[in-house]
């Protein structure tokens, strides 16, 4: 069986989104589908994975409220269902900066289709900066793109402190996975003065699905939040998977290092492993067989 799995997400006033969760959470469990929603005052966020009928419907329910009404999800196929469980939960934030100013309701970047983006960031007074985590980049991003080097989204003002300045870097795009993040990450540079800044429409998800491999600028693999753990062009599955022990997306090369056991340990938290912890997780590991 092939799932299809969508991606949503829209920044807008729900002050009512606690009324949302439990009837959300009943069509989602009569279609039978899976993944995670979050409801905030300033919108929601989710990833589904189901049949096409399933998801349809649960679509058609949100997007029977007028604001929700153009919200258009992202696409995508996976020969296993992606996710364990459904969740639907209430959050301050959709996805989380902490920073007040940045409200994409007010003000965001110039949105950048996949084809314009190619011709953006080929542009050497542009400074591309990939927005999201760390790990997540290692494992691929654009040519040339600047890695901040975050472990987590809320760093990214103190980057931004930091490293950038309005009167220096006067053309800055950014991009993330499905786009969520940039549309922060824009509202809050605009707040700071910053005057040209991009963002890449759909995230790279889109563009891996819209771009020919042969005219991509992108390297490696693209992390997602499922079980899938990374895609590559096309939305074809990638090579990764996570580590059980620390949850880290380990590589093929990964697999092969002294410091890789099955279900234990690999070369990302080996040296962490104290032999309490390492007992514990053999102890979890046979469970699991």
């Amino acid at each position: 069986m092939i799932w299809t799995v969508a991606a949503f997400y829209k920044f807008v006033a729900l002050p009512d989104c606690d009324t949302w969760r439990s009837p959300l959470l009943d069509r989602c469990w009569a279609a039978d589908l899976r993944g995670t929603i979050l409801l905030a005052p300033e919108g929601i966020n989710g990833t589904l994975a189901g049949s096409q009928q399933g998801i349809d419907q649960v679509l058609d329910y949100l997007r029977s409220d007028p604001r929700l009404a153009d919200m258009e999800p992202k696409w995508s196929t996976a020969r296993a269902q992606p996710f364990q469980r459904l969740k639907v939960k209430l959050k301050s934030e959709i996805v989380t900066l902490n920073q007040p100013t940045a409200d994409p309701t007010v003000q965001v970047g110039t949105y950048l289709t996949p084809e314009e983006w190619n011709q953006a960031i080929a542009d050497p007074e542009v400074l591309v900066i990939d927005t999201r985590n760390d790990y997540e980049v290692k494992i691929g991003s654009f040519a040339g793109a600047v890695n901040p080097q975050t472990q987590s989204f809320r760093e990214f003002p103190d980057y931004v402190q930091r490293h950038l300045n309005p009167q220096n870097h006067r053309r800055v795009a950014m991009f993330c996975t499905g786009g969520i993040r940039c549309e922060k990450a824009t509202a809050y540079l605009l707040s700071q003065g910053f005057e040209q800044v991009y963002h890449l429409r759909g995230g790279i998800l889109k563009y891996l699905e819209t771009i020919p491999e042969d005219e991509s600028h992108w390297q490696g693999e693209c992390f997602v939040f499922d079980e899938r753990v990374a895609v590559g062009h096309g939305l074809e599955p990638g090579s990764y998977e996570l580590c059980v022990a620390c949850g880290h997306p380990i590589s093929p090369e990964d697999k092969a290092a002294d410091t890789y056991e099955s279900g234990i340990s690999c070369p990302h938290c080996w040296a962490e492993q104290t032999p309490e912890k390492r007992a514990r997780q053999q102890a979890r590991h046979q469970q699991r067989k």
